[in-house]
């Protein structure tokens, strides 16, 4: 009998699951967020095979140690979700985009008709095709189809998410938050998480967290809205959307003026010390060089630079001379070279530009008092210094000294879509870096720690395609579509200065978008802005709802036709797993699998699972066979790239290179040794990270519970930018393509090229004239903070509210609106408004109301809350939907009570530079990052006779053929009520 009171647990987690004749237990990993968990799948045989019964966290999996979330725990649900897609369906002839209406295709039928249609345009014009992919990860694969298509057009998800997050760290530190790299809460003291909603790293940040409070760490919070992992916080502090940058500069201004900073690691392991050039001309704020040492450093060769020693007073190369013994290189003064060049070091640079940013100019910017921005900034500087401890581990560096010890700096950050999502995100992550460079905490203990594959050389060495020339029929591109720019040369551009691509990635308008513009591509593409195109194949992104902008006006634009009554994008392809709102605008809806019915992999390759002490990387394999006639979309691609002949998919002469995608991941190697997976290499299986291909590498992952961890000697666990053997180890394992060491760029002279070019003081690519006020502004070289692109077209006065979106626990994206146990923990959302704010409207707790920005209007349901700050309301992403999709019963409370912020939002903005007064992309201007939280709004009470069901409403979104829906069925089944 259970007793209530006893201590002991009802069962043992760590113990091997229970294997039965009736009940089977397979592990593999979760996909119902982005984390990537290791899970225990239990089956049971069914009337058709085996049957989910329920799934648990994996014990013996190194990245959630056995912890599940709701999502994880609720995958069986989405497992048999009513609005599971079964079979193929083409569009009725006759019939219009968003009806709705289909007929079921074989899959023969769907590959002739799309290697007839994708066959044409790559024999014709490879850019007519254009590949737009969601929340995949599987980027390595997609890209290159992409690639051997020959078509610049190809984007993944992180436009739209957090690529300011990843460029912004990348360009600055050489690695970035989340798969490559996090806070080391096992060796700090202190905490600062900014702008980070709880699906980010949601299992394993809240083991670590529980282990950091426990031990007695500090938890500071900086964030509009109190919700998720900052109600455990030690102290929260409420900042205003899109100022987080102001907060950075003024912290980093206290910081210098009260030398709380790391001036050993500025001197050796940063470019502070390197001298910039002050006269005008076509080297003016780029760094200066020794030219009898060879052509000047940029951003793939950094390291031809100078500093001045202050122990000898002369002028040095800084590699190797200046970080010798007995140098002193300066951080701070204005010199005089031999040539007359009148140059400083960047760090005197850097405190000029903090000088004006005190904590009172950013209090008036982000709403935090000036006093507490002081405490918090010596608060930081004392912990990171005054706590300071040594690890006894020796590392040598990249310049042959070797370190007895490792310096801990035992502050550690952490921050996401919050600072990402803004226009201006792309200065303030620099900030946030530059911030914690000056802290010494980049890679050290206790601070911001790197994950294999990374750090990655600054700027890393993956040009992005950007030869139009190149563009050819049947023939692959020269480069992959995604990448990293260095200079202008690198831009995707014409010879007229055009964008080559049609989300104008990587063009002037966006240069460093690593990765495109996804948000842009149905707005471009109606507009043929460059050009038309004939297809467009989206994969696991929601583009009619909740994956875009202005959702009303892309609705509308997938079925807008031309003059000739031809749809502006002909031919639409929709690749998913269930019944999206997306959907019933297709063309040709191809039903991808569940994660639990295909083989998936998280690989060095791509974006691995990677733990402080080493890589990690991990498979999905099916658990159960695919419902109905559901192909995963890996294995639709390798289909396609045989039959259409795709040269690293096929033999020299013509045949099948690889029998699937299986097949495909354990044999394509970029170089040789290297492929996608990392463990059980080699003919036999006994090589790791590199080595032939072995034909039994999936059965051993799978015999080891999907996953394979390498763990590096202590020697290479830090400060891998500068540590000679890991950086020789990393090379060696096709990690990185050089071993030289990654230098923490304060200062960039890479966005200093682009400014030149704008300022028209080089020689080289130059910018149309409307784009170069824009580039030579947002293109400085120091982080500054600049108000969202937004707010110069809005009447702040007018619309006085931020209005933002996070995430819950409970979801992910709009997949599990559909899941039968998550739903009754989410319905509906509400907008969350402070009460002083709330009741000033005139709006009840609980009331009906309209929020309102200038671009549309959006009726709601209302509730107070005081975890958010005055100025700004937020509700949940992606609950809303429209009515019938996704197989929710008409009149479902998450269509007549749920509702999208997307509406007020808008994906162009007025561009008074432009000829004849375009629009321009909503868009950070250095990435291309949607600017999803830079929308203001204001608050008004509905009226008592109004309907009470949100606007705007849809019409119901008729029954796709082959779904499974049945839902009632599926609820009485797991109730245990089975008949």
């Amino acid at each position: 009998m259970f007793d209530f009171l006893s201590r002991e647990p009802l069962h043992d987690p760590l113990a091997s699951p229970t294997q039965t004749a009736e009940c089977e237990v397979k592990t593999t990993t979760c996909y119902m967020c982005a984390c990537r968990c290791g899970i225990r799948v239990h089956l049971r045989e069914g009337e058709q095979g085996p049957e989910v019964r329920y799934i648990d966290g994996n014990p013996a999996h190194p990245l959630n140690k056995g912890v599940i979330c709701a999502k994880g725990s609720s995958g069986i649900m989405k497992q048999v979700s009513p609005a599971r897609l079964t079979r193929p369906l083409l569009r009725k002839a006759g019939s219009e985009r968003g009806a709705g209406e289909f007929e079921p295709i074989s899959w023969e039928r769907a590959y002739d008709i799309l290697t007839e249609r994708l066959g044409k345009i790559r024999a014709t014009d490879p850019k007519k095709f254009a590949l737009f992919t969601g929340r995949d990860q599987m980027q390595a694969l997609t890209g290159l189809f992409a690639r051997q298509f020959g078509t610049p057009n190809y984007a993944a998800h992180g436009g739209f998410c957090s690529v300011n997050m990843a460029a912004g760290m990348i360009y600055t530190v050489g690695g970035s938050f989340w798969e490559f790299g996090g806070p080391d809460l096992d060796r700090a003291k202190l905490f600062v998480m900014i702008g980070t909603a709880e699906d980010h790293h949601s299992n394993p940040m809240k083991i670590a967290l529980s282990k950091f409070k426990r031990e007695g760490g500090r938890f500071v919070s900086i964030n509009p809205v109190r919700t998720g992992y900052s109600a455990i916080a030690d102290e929260w502090i409420p900042i205003k959307p899109g100022t987080d940058g102001a907060l950075f500069m003024a912290l980093l201004h206290e910081l210098l003026a009260n030398d709380l900073v790391d001036h050993a690691c500025l001197q050796r392991f940063t470019n502070a010390p390197q001298l910039v050039v002050l006269d005008e001309g076509e080297r003016e704020g780029l760094f200066a060089f020794d030219p009898q040492r060879g052509p000047p450093g940029d951003g793939r060769n950094p390291h031809n630079k100078l500093i001045w020693d202050r122990a000898d007073n002369t002028v040095k190369p800084a590699y190797p001379e200046g970080i010798g013994e007995g140098c002193d290189p300066a951080l701070e003064g204005r010199y005089t070279l031999a040539d007359g060049t009148h140059v400083a070091p960047s760090f005197q640079l850097l405190r000029d530009r903090v000088a004006n940013c005190t904590p009172e100019w950013a209090s008036l910017i982000t709403g935090i008092d000036a006093d507490r921005i002081r405490k918090l900034a010596r608060e930081m500087g004392e912990t990171a210094l005054q706590q300071a401890f040594e690890l006894p581990i020796p590392w040598t560096d990249a310049w042959g000294k070797v370190h007895p010890t490792t310096q801990a700096r035992p502050v550690a950050f952490h921050a996401m879509r919050g600072l990402a999502a803004h226009s201006n995100g792309f200065q303030t992550v620099r900030a946030l870096a530059v911030l914690m460079s000056v802290l010494g905490t980049i890679d050290a203990p206790g601070g911001f720690r790197h994950k294999a594959p990374y750090p990655r050389h600054i700027v890393p060495n993956y040009r992005a395609f950007n030869s139009p020339e190149m563009i050819q029929p049947n023939t692959p591109l020269n480069a992959a579509p995604l990448g990293f720019p260095a200079s202008p040369d690198e831009l995707a551009i014409n010879a007229d200065g055009s964008p080559i691509r049609i989300d104008h990635a990587f063009s002037w308008e966006h240069p460093l978008s690593a990765h495109g513009l996804m948000h842009n591509v149905i707005t471009n593409a109606v507009r043929g802005d460059p050009y038309r195109i004939d297809t467009l194949m989206i994969f696991m992104a929601n583009m009619a709802w909740n994956s875009s902008m202005n959702t009303m006006g892309v609705r509308e634009m997938l079925n807008r036709k031309d003059e000739k009554g031809e749809h502006m994008i002909p031919f639409l392809v929709v690749c998913d797993a269930f019944q999206s709102e997306t959907v019933a605008f297709a063309d040709l809806v191809l039903p991808d699998t569940t994660y639990l019915e295909r083989h998936d992999v998280m690989g060095m390759l791509d974006r691995p699972i990677s733990e402080f002490d080493g890589p990690v990387d991990s498979v999905r394999v099916p658990v159960v066979p695919p419902t109905g006639e559901c192909r995963p979309f890996q294995e639709v691609l390798i289909e396609l790239a045989s039959r259409l002949k795709f040269p690293a998919f096929t033999t020299p002469e013509g045949g099948r290179k690889f029998t699937g995608y299986p097949d495909f991941v354990v044999n394509f190697q970029p170089q040789p040794g290297i492929g996608f997976l990392m463990g059980w290499r080699g003919k036999d299986g006994t090589e790791h990270l590199k080595g032939e291909p072995n034909p039994k590498q999936w059965e051993a992952y799978a015999q080891n519970n999907c996953v394979f961890q390498y763990h590096m000697p202590a020697s290479m666990h830090y400060m891998r930018n500068w540590n000679r053997e890991y950086l020789d180890f990393a090379k060696d394992k096709g990690w990185r393509q050089r071993n030289d060491p990654v230098q923490l760029a304060l200062y960039s002279d890479t966005l200093q090229s682009f400014r030149l070019a704008a300022q028209g003081k080089t020689q080289g690519r130059q910018p149309p004239d409307e784009l170069r006020e824009r580039i030579a502004r947002y293109f400085d070289p120091l982080p500054f903070w600049y108000p969202p692109l937004e707010d110069a077209v809005t009447d702040r006065e007018a619309f006085p509210l931020n209005a933002i979106t996070q995430r819950p626990m409970a979801m992910y994206h709009s997949w599990d609106s559909q899941n039968a146990w998550l739903r009754q923990i989410h319905s509906h959302n509400y907008l969350n408004v402070n009460p002083v704010t709330a009741k000033a409207a005139g709006i009840e707790d609980g009331g009906w109301c309209w929020v309102e920005s200038q671009w549309g209007k959006v009726r709601c349901m209302l509730r107070y809350s005081e975890t958010v700050e005055p100025g700004t309301v937020w509700t949940w992403n992606a609950i809303g939907k429209a009515d019938g999709a996704w197989q929710l019963a008409p009149g479902a409370d998450e269509a007549r009570k749920g509702f999208l912020l997307n509406h007020l939002i808008t994906e162009e903005l007025p561009f008074a530079n432009a000829h004849g007064g375009k629009t321009i992309s909503n868009s950070d201007p250095v990435t291309g990052q949607a600017g999803w939280y830079d929308v203001r709004v204001r608050i008004r009470p509905a009226h008592p006779e109004e309907p009470k069901e949100s606007f705007p409403q849809m019409r119901t979104m008729p029954t796709t053929p082959g779904v499974i829906g049945k839902a009632a069925s599926v609820l009485t089944y797991f109730a245990g009520r089975r008949k």
